[in-house]
């Protein structure tokens, strides 16, 4: 009888998982299937395949929203954030973790409790310093921005990984004359590359595919993000549905690319984080 529970439970478990992936991966489907048509076609029946596969479409919608300039403002973006957030998220990380104490505790604690506040409540406030600050209108002041609020979730995996290196390579570096900053570098710093690839997926995603905050932020249409450029094409009386999906596709490919590559570090880095903390 506990044999066949166990494989019911998992058959169980199984079609929870495929229906998972389906609901999942449906709109992604969708969005595919009908930047294929023509706008008439997609309006008449969005379910169905197309008659013709409309490549043109990618076409328009590269040029309508400026492809390569839109692509490149979310790079610079993407990678000054993710920049600020690994270098500085795992000195932090590290730091706080070899150095045990009510001190180091409390400020640890102050970046888990951070990540419990909504961003929707600082929202105007976030806004009112980036313009103070000059930051508010441009792809650098945006990416330091999502540098302050990716610390905090960063630093915590980087905490409870480094808790798994032993302190005895920190003493063997110290006592040979080591530096403090060279030993996080040349000894620390290339035993979390794990970690550091599964925050540096996770941020990439949460940048990449953020709406708001650039909406906020970035005033001037040259400065425009991929899905800033894409919402440039709804209408108030007509929206271009062959174009934006399009342009949704054509955005998320370098995402959906670099997570294919990295995806083997991010179950095993966040547990390796978590468990540990």
């Amino acid at each position: 009888m506990g044999r066949k529970r166990r494989s019911a439970a998992s058959v169980l478990i199984l079609l929870i998982l495929i229906a998972a992936a389906i609901f999942t991966l449906f709109p992604i489907y969708m969005a595919i299937l009908n930047s294929l048509k023509t706008q008439g076609e997609m309006l008449t029946n969005i379910l169905s395949l197309p008659s013709t596969l409309e490549w043109g479409n990618y076409q328009d919608a590269y040029k309508k929203i400026n492809y390569l300039r839109s692509l490149k403002n979310t790079a610079i973006v993407v990678a000054v954030g993710l920049a600020g957030i690994v270098l500085f998220s795992s000195m932090a990380g590290y730091k706080l973790s070899r150095t045990p104490g009510k001190l180091s505790a409390f400020i640890f604690g102050l970046f888990v409790m951070s990540t419990l506040i909504p961003f929707h409540s600082i929202m105007i406030t976030l806004v009112k310093i980036s313009k103070d600050l000059k930051l508010q209108g441009t792809t650098v002041g945006l990416g330091l921005v999502y540098i302050g609020l990716g610390v905090a979730v960063a630093i915590f995996l980087y905490h409870g990984f480094v808790k798994s290196i032993p302190r005895e390579l920190d003493e063997a570096a110290l006592m040979d004359g080591c530096g403090e900053f060279r030993l996080y570098l040349r000894i620390i710093f290339p035993l979390l590359l794990p970690i550091t690839a599964t925050i540096a997926i996770l941020n990439t995603l949460w940048m990449w595919n953020d709406f708001l905050l650039p909406l906020l932020l970035l005033t001037r249409f040259q400065e425009y993000t991929l899905l800033l450029s894409t919402n440039m094409l709804f209408g108030e009386y007509n929206n271009d549905w062959s174009a934006i999906l399009s342009s949704l596709v054509l955005a998320m490919l370098p995402v959906v690319v670099l997570y294919l590559v990295l995806q083997k570090y991010i179950l095993h880095g966040i547990a390796e984080g978590a468990i540990k903390s």
